[in-house]
């Protein structure tokens, strides 16, 4: 089997921070043929991925191109949770245009949540053969034509399975969307940049109902066709500005080194970028592939279609991830779906428009997050304990954001449940949204990047089991939520809820924090990496 046959590469290549106690000689090795290894480091620190003097290497490539790929990656993320939410505000039209109740119109914001959770399981080791860019492309296609379909939906089946086609389509920009930014960026930009992706994330959920209930002014299908009109324009940025970023590292490390290899660790900074002709090596890669790459992209081993099936079942072996995704998503994040669906109830003597407004705190607590509290700190103080710890990076550093973050979620949740039965004015609603988005924004930035910091080499696989349970948890959400609140009222509903988020969520957390170097050593490593890292 797989996972057992390449037990031994995988422990060949580049770990970091596997045990919580390894040196930096012993976590950042890379496979160079039989030659000695090499580390090339950057304000002390060690690089991952470890860069080569190759232009066409997308880590040498301009912070222009980068960010305007983020971009792009970001773009199709906004609609990921966009097409789910939107809708929202235009539930009482979509109730009575086809006689459904409002249990059932809840199950609207499901069905796509499932496309979330499935999708990852197809495209993500396709992606691993075929390169990012050609699975982007015709994720958007699908998600553009479901679109349609939504809006010209005669009947709740039909707009169901359309609905369905939607998540599925839009699905890449999880798992196949963090993989092109571990390709591009290297590992101490990383929280910044994941905090960036998770605000994409974030913002589209938020976003939508605001976005939605304006379009519900002209009327409830042209909240479809501008999501149809959203995907047609990221169709045409993919095509126009979207390289291949899938890239044969350990194999081009070989030809193109970016430093001799007789030199042990080097600076980059003080040695300068090395730049070699592209030309010095015929293989085809990144900007030089066909516009349209039908064929696995070379220079590295590729998965079999169905793995990440195989791996994402492979990946309950390892609890750090489990506990840590588990937790997060059955005992936190999922209570952000109980509120947006309930909004329009619990606000029913406003209009769609005014509904939609109502968004404004979750969307500005988000944005305020990663501006202050997510990303960017994350990796300040990431950065900061390496230093205390003679340079050596433990992934549980990234979970001391979680702490604050339970605690702004849970206080959130309560206070909006308590407001709507005591029918206080809006805005205490509003402060209670901004204090639970900042804690969902901030938590989010620190799971999917912890889980990553774990498992670099595994970073699709890690990703892909994320985003499985995440989307599940949404789909499963507005199921229960409605009977629940009809039995318990508001106040006993979302005070549960917050209760939950304090004192299961941080203990579990903090569980993590303090045992999961162990947990990691006792499990130790996948038997398999992503392609990038396995040479042919």
């Amino acid at each position: 089997m797989e996972h057992e046959v390449n037990e031994k590469k995988a422990e060949k290549v580049l770990d970091i921070s596997n045990t919580g106690h390894s040196t930096p000689d012993e976590k950042n090795v890379v496979d160079r043929g039989g030659e000695e290894p090499y580390d090339l480091t950057r304000d002390g620190l060690i690089l991952h991925p470890q860069p080569t003097s190759d232009p066409l290497d997308p880590l040498n490539w301009t912070k222009v191109r980068k960010n305007s790929i983020l971009a792009i990656v970001m773009w199709m993320y906004f609609l990921f949770t966009y097409v789910t939410t939107t809708t929202v505000p235009s539930f009482p039209g979509i109730q009575e245009h086809y006689g459904i109740s409002y249990s059932q119109v809840n199950w609207t914001v499901a069905i796509p949540a499932l496309g979330l959770a499935v999708g990852p399981l197809l495209w993500s080791s396709l992606s691993d053969i075929y390169g990012r860019r050609i699975i982007f492309i015709i994720g958007t296609i699908i998600a553009l034509v479901a679109s349609v379909g939504t809006a010209v939906a005669k009947d709740y089946g039909g707009y169901m399975a359309a609905r369905f086609f939607q998540g599925l389509g839009v699905s890449p920009a999880a798992t196949v969307g963090m993989a092109i930014i571990n390709d591009i960026f290297f590992e101490y930009e990383r929280g910044q940049k994941l905090g960036l992706w998770v605000l994409a994330l974030d913002t589209g959920l938020l976003a939508g109902p605001i976005i939605g209930g304006f379009m519900n002014i002209v009327s409830q299908f042209w909240i479809d066709w501008l999501t149809a009109i959203l995907f047609a324009g990221l169709l045409v940025v993919e095509v126009a500005f979207l390289p291949e970023t899938l890239y044969p590292r350990n194999h081009m490390l070989i030809r193109m080194p970016m430093v001799d290899g007789a030199l042990e660790s080097t600076d980059i900074e003080k040695i300068g970028r090395r730049r070699s002709n592209a030309t010095d090596v015929e293989l085809q890669r990144t900007k030089k592939l066909p516009l349209l790459n039908y064929k696995p992209v070379p220079g590295m081993r590729h998965p079999k279609p169905w793995d990440s099936i195989l791996r994402f079942i492979f990946t309950f072996k390892y609890p750090v991830v489990v506990i840590a995704v588990g937790i997060y998503c059955y005992a936190w994040y999922w209570w952000i779906l109980s509120i947006i669906t309930m909004i329009p109830a619990a606000y029913p003597q406003y209009k769609p428009q005014i509904q939609g407004l109502l968004f404004l705190g979750l969307l500005l607590g988000t944005l305020f997050a990663e501006a202050f509290c997510s990303g960017t700190l994350s990796d300040w103080h990431v950065h900061r304990l390496t230093k205390q710890n003679a340079g050596v990076r433990v992934p549980e550093m990234r979970l001391w954001l979680a702490y604050p973050a339970t605690v702004l979620s849970a206080i959130g949740l309560i206070i909006w449940g308590i407001s709507i039965d005591k029918m206080y004015h809006w805005i205490v609603g509003q402060i209670a949204f901004f204090l639970f988005a900042m804690g969902i924004q901030m938590g989010n930035t620190v799971v999917s990047a912890y889980i990553v910091d774990c498992y670099p080499l595994q970073s699709m696989s890690v990703i892909t089991f994320y985003s499985v349970l995440l989307n599940l948890s949404a789909f499963i959400n507005p199921f229960f939520i409605a009977p629940w609140q009809a039995s318990n009222g508001y106040t006993i509903t979302f005070a549960i809820q917050g209760i939950i988020t304090f004192f299961v969520a941080a203990p579990v957390i903090a569980i993590v924090h303090y045992f999961g170097p162990k947990l990691r050593a006792m499990s130790g490593m996948p038997g398999w990496v992503n392609p990038e890292y396995d040479t042919l």
